[in-house]
C-alpha cells in the first residue's frame, strides 16, 4: 500500500480545518483533493496552496470523483444534513464533534452511513489523545484495580474568542455545551470504558452580551458505579494551562502572560472582522506550534483502586501505593496523528473505528442530559433521552 493515500475532500474551510491541516499536510498518508466554502478568499487560498479545486457548494463536493472521504468541518447546525449527503454520495465521512445537534439526527446519519457501507468518524476529539488514551488501555488492564472516580477541569478563554451569531445560540449548536462539554465527556467516557448512566449538571451564563452557556459543573455515573465530576468555564479568568506546565490545548507552548488578551481584543472591535482575520484564507497558513507536545484538554486524574493516573501534554504521571511514576509518550509524529491513524484504519483495512456514529452519539447524549439536568434542576438518566440507536 506504499502508493495508497486518503483522498479527503473538506466541507467548511473553518478553525475546525484551521486545527486540523497541520495532521493532513504532516501524514504522508493525507492528500487533501477538494474543499467547498461559501467564502471566495478561502477558496482560493485552497487551490493555491494545494493545487486543487474548490466548490461553492456541498452538493458539487459530495459529486467530485477525486473525493473518497469527506471530512465536515462546518457549523454545528449543518453536520447532520451534510454527512448524510457525503454517505448517500458512497463518501466516508469525518465529522467534527458534535456529530449532531440531536439523536434523532445521529441515527439518520448512521443509517445513511450503514446505507451506504461507508465508515462514519466522529473527530478530532481529546479522547484520541495519546495520553487519554494509554491510560485507557492501562485502566481497562487492571493493574490498578477498579476505576472509581474521574477529575476533569479546565479554565479557557473561550467564550470571548472571536464568535458568530450561531456561536453563541444554544439552539444552534453554541455555546461551551456543544462545543466544549463534547470534548470532557469524551475523554472520562475513554477512561471509563463504560456507558454514562446518569448526569446531574448546573450550567452558566453569566455575561448578557454573550448569551449563552459559558461554564458548567456536571457529576457523571456510570455503570458499573463509576464516577466523574466535569468543571469546565470559557469566561477568561483563571487559566488551568496553569496546571499543564503552560502547555496550550494545542500542544505549543504558551505564554501565561497572555492573560485577558482575548476579552481585551474584543473590545470596541468588530467581532465579524476578528473571526473574519482568523479564518482560512484570511492571511498565510499557520504552522503547527513550535515545540509540539500532546493535545489536552486540562487537568484530568482518574482515580482507581490502586492508584490515580494522570494523563499530561508529555505522557502520564502515575500516583502508586508506594511511588510515583511518570509515564513519558514521545511526542507526535504529527498534530491529532490518532486521528489519521483511526481514519486510515476504517478505510483502508476496514477496522471499525471507536470513535463511530454510535460513540459520537452517546457524547451527544450526554451533553443534552447536561443541558436538560441544568435547566430542569434534577438528576437526568441517559435513559430518559430519545434512544441514540
Amino acid at each position: 500500500m506504499a502508493d495508497r493515500v486518503l483522498r479527503i475532500g473538506v466541507l467548511g474551510l473553518s478553525r475546525g480545518f484551521v486545527l486540523t491541516r497541520p495532521a493532513f499536510l504532516a501524514d504522508a498518508r493525507c492528500r487533501l483533493v477538494a474543499a467547498m466554502d461559501p467564502r471566495p478568499e478561502a477558496r482560493a487560498a485552497f487551490e493555491a496552496e494545494f493545487a486543487a479545486p474548490s466548490h461553492e457548494t456541498a452538493e458539487e463536493l459530495c459529486r467530485n470523483p477525486d473525493v473518497e472521504i469527506v471530512y465536515v468541518a462546518s457549523p454545528h447546525e449543518r453536520h447532520a444534513e451534510q454527512a448524510i449527503l457525503a454517505a448517500r454520495h458512497g463518501k466516508h465521512v469525518l465529522v467534527e464533534k458534535p456529530i449532531a445537534l440531536s439523536l434523532a439526527d445521529c441515527a439518520a446519519m448512521r443509517a445513511a452511513a450503514q446505507a451506504a457501507g461507508v465508515a462514519l468518524i466522529v473527530g478530532p476529539s481529546h479522547s484520541y489523545d495519546a495520553p487519554v488514551a494509554r491510560a485507557a488501555e492501562l485502566i481497562a488492564g487492571g493493574a490498578y484495580g477498579a476505576l472509581r472516580m474521574i477529575t476533569a477541569l479546565n479554565f479557557t478563554d473561550f467564550l470571548y474568542r472571536p464568535r458568530r451569531p450561531e456561536e453563541l445560540d444554544t439552539a444552534r449548536g453554541g455555546g461551551v455545551m456543544f462545543s466544549q462539554a463534547a470534548h470532557q465527556v469524551d475523554i472520562v467516557r475513554r477512561l471509563a470504558g463504560a456507558p454514562v448512566r446518569s448526569v446531574r449538571a448546573q450550567a452558566g451564563a453569566w455575561d448578557p452580551a454573550r448569551p449563552t452557556e459559558g461554564a458548567y459543573q456536571a457529576f457523571l455515573t456510570f455503570e458499573g458505579g463509576a464516577t466523574a465530576t466535569l468543571s469546565y468555564s470559557g469566561y477568561g479568568r483563571y487559566d488551568s494551562d496553569a496546571l499543564m506546565d503552560w502547555i496550550g490545548e494545542d500542544g505549543g507552548a504558551k505564554d501565561p502572560a497572555g492573560y485577558g488578551a482575548a476579552r481585551g481584543r474584543l473590545s470596541g472591535a468588530d467581532e465579524d472582522e476578528l473571526k473574519r482575520r482568523r479564518a482560512y484564507g484570511a492571511g498565510p497558513p499557520s504552522a503547527a506550534p513550535a515545540g509540539l507536545a500532546h493535545e489536552h484538554f486540562g487537568f484530568v486524574l482518574a482515580s482507581c483502586e490502586h492508584g490515580d493516573l494522570r494523563p499530561t501534554a508529555t505522557g502520564i504521571e502515575v500516583y502508586a501505593p508506594a511511588a510515583r511514576s511518570t509515564i513519558e509518550l514521545p511526542p507526535p509524529h504529527a498534530p491529532r496523528a490518532g486521528v489519521v491513524d483511526e481514519l486510515w484504519r476504517a478505510v483502508v483495512e476496514g477496522v471499525p473505528p471507536l470513535h463511530d456514529g454510535a460513540w459520537g452519539a452517546a457524547n451527544l447524549a450526554t451533553c443534552l442530559a447536561m443541558l436538560r439536568s441544568s435547566a430542569e434542576g434534577r438528576e437526568v438518566a441517559l435513559t430518559e433521552l430519545e434512544s441514540p440507536a
